[in-house]
């Protein structure tokens, strides 16, 4: 029997990531991910699926970033009973992400209905906090490097990806192929987590390519973010950092408590982290020790570092503080959460500073910022950017063109064939290129909702 991919996400953007595994009846969804970014890409979310979620009988999470597991509390919510399988502490990330996720739907559809700037007559959330927390019973972990069986007659294992706490590439044997999906993969030179495990023999590989025509800098990030906060500290200004809560924040908080160690910054510069899931992502490091670089004192360093921002009201508080300050929110790319009511609050005075940490999809704010937009639309209206804008070229995540070339030359032999995925268009293209120059692998990218044979 023949074994079948269909592309439902990832493809032609970084987000919505969902890849269809389908052979003798049976199906398994490896990701299941929110878009995210243009309009016409977050509307996909809303739109049902080419397949009844009854009719998926198991998912695999590489990770638990949403653009890799935020559509699961819909997927439940319209059928899905099966299980997900995930490492031990992509279902704790996860059990953060998503019920906050939810939440902050909800708040902003409240809040649209509140101010009357939806387009709809009654805006509603794509899924609530309670759908989200009766998703994550259906998490399932599997170890590390431990062979586990989805489906039945199906064999599964995970290894390490670097990239955060818990992300894994996926090896799946089904219908006597071995197909291996990249996940998003980390840097091997990553401040927080561990590289890459080397990635096994297989027949089909599925490999992102989000910074798959660049190479990252040589300059570290404590090179980059010390002059930046010096700068809007001697100027008395606030600096707003949007920052993934699962991974950049940690980096960043990891950053600034060694900066601060080591008197590049002082001491009494008042950093905040305001993001309930940053703040309980930030404790499961020492949760998780071995499983990253830090040690237990590194891990209480990085968390001691920031004062943490649970509820509202003290989110609200922050603005009431005199001086220079660092505010680190979600979203990573200021597509919602409480760092909109910064921006807001603080994008209109020159003092200030916006410190744009990582790759920012098109068509989000983080985007527009980057590109020296210089209104942002936020909550149904133009708020003026006259805040100093930086982008960090050296805090990202993800593996470089370089590094991504370099895992794959690790492979034992040379695969059948390679779907370059989870990029724009011509960062996925150019990796593909390289692959077939470079490597003389078969590579394509493939298009959103195709199916091929694996």
């Amino acid at each position: 029997m023949t074994v079948h991919i269909r592309f439902l996400g990832g493809t032609g953007t970084v987000t919505g990531s969902k890849y269809l595994v389908e052979h003798d009846g049976q199906s398994l969804l490896v990701d299941c991910g929110l878009f995210q970014g243009y309009k016409q890409l977050r509307l996909r979310n809303r739109d049902p699926l080419p397949v009844m979620p009854n009719r998926i009988g198991a998912v695999v999470l590489t990770h638990a970033h949403l653009d890799h597991s935020g559509y699961l509390p819909l997927l439940a919510r319209e059928g899905f009973a099966g299980k997900v399988w995930c490492t031990p502490a992509t279902r704790d990330l996860a059990g953060i992400l998503l019920p906050d996720s939810g939440h902050i739907q909800e708040e902003d559809a409240a809040f649209a209905n509140r101010k009357g700037f939806s387009k709809h007559a009654v805006a509603l959330p794509l899924y609530t906090e309670d759908d989200a927390l009766r998703c994550l019973k259906l998490l399932r972990t599997a170890p590390m490097h431990q062979a586990f069986e989805p489906l039945k007659g199906w064999t599964a294992r995970l290894q390490g990806a670097g990239h955060i706490l818990g992300a894994a590439s996926l090896l799946l044997e089904v219908g006597g192929r071995r197909l291996l999906f990249s996940g998003d993969l980390g840097r091997p030179d990553d401040m927080l987590m561990l590289p890459p495990d080397p990635p096994p023999a297989a027949d089909v590989v599925v490999c992102e390519s989000t910074y798959g025509d660049r190479v990252h800098p040589h300059e570290d990030v404590l090179a980059e973010l010390a002059p930046a906060l010096q700068r809007v500290s001697a100027r008395g200004g606030t600096a707003v950092v949007p920052v993934f809560a699962v991974g950049r924040a940690q980096a960043l908080l990891h950053a600034i408590a060694q900066l601060k160690g080591r008197g590049d910054l002082p001491h009494s510069l008042p950093v905040y982290l305001d993001s309930p899931m940053a703040i309980h992502s930030t404790e499961l490091f020492e949760r998780h020790l071995g499983e990253h670089r830090l040690n237990a004192a590194q891990c209480r360093d990085m968390a001691a570092v920031a004062r943490m921002a649970r509820s509202a009201e003290e989110s609200k508080a922050i603005a009431r503080q005199h001086g220079p300050k660092v505010i680190l929110a979600a979203s990573g790319m200021a597509t919602g959460g409480r760092v909109l009511h910064h921006l807001v609050q603080y994008l209109g005075d020159h003092r200030n500073m916006v410190l744009l940490t990582g790759y920012q999809a098109p068509g989000t704010r983080g985007a527009t910022l980057a590109s020296g937009g210089a209104l942002l639309r936020m909550h149904g209206q133009d708020i003026p950017v006259r805040a100093e804008v930086v982008q960090l070229s050296s805090a990202s995540a993800h593996a470089d063109a370089d590094q991504l070339m370099a895992w794959l030359r690790a492979m034992p032999g040379a695969p059948h064939r390679v779907f370059v995925t989870h990029g724009d268009p011509g960062a996925s293209d150019a990796l593909r290129q390289r692959i077939e120059r470079e490597l003389r692998w078969r590579a394509m990218v493939p298009e959103h909702g195709s199916t091929w044979l694996a």
